[in-house]
């Protein structure tokens, strides 16, 4: 397996497959990327209906909880990417090896604390 390394995480190998344009999924289950693809319309269709409100000069208040909305629908999908990862891609690394291993606990700590803000 050969080491690749994320643009916003230098040197860090992953489990993920190396391809021509870039690193990919070490597997996604079909549903799971069929949903996550329905939440982002949806999330864009709501992210539509933000700047609407924003441009009628909707209550304050109101414009907030529809963006409270839109960051729990990205922090599910986000969710489920992260479920993936961690089955597949940090599988992967994590049985290849400790230099791979190693570079995988670096990008998924780097993962939770960038998250958690």
């Amino acid at each position: 397996m050969t080491e690749t390394s994320s643009p916003s995480m230098p040197g860090a190998a992953c489990g993920c497959v190396a391809g021509a344009d870039g690193r990919r999924a070490a597997a996604v289950d079909p549903d799971i990327k069929r949903r996550n693809l329905l939440r982002l319309r949806r999330i864009e269709g709501q992210v539509r209906g933000l700047q609407k409100m924003v441009d009628d000069e909707r209550y304050c208040a109101d414009v907030m909880v529809q963006i409270s909305s839109v960051q729990e629908a990205l922090r599910a999908v986000s969710r489920e990417l992260l479920r993936n990862h961690l089955t597949h891609c940090a599988t992967r690394a994590f049985q290849a090896g400790e230099g791979q291993a190693e570079a995988m606990i670096d990008e998924l700590v780097g993962l939770v604390f960038r998250h958690e803000r």
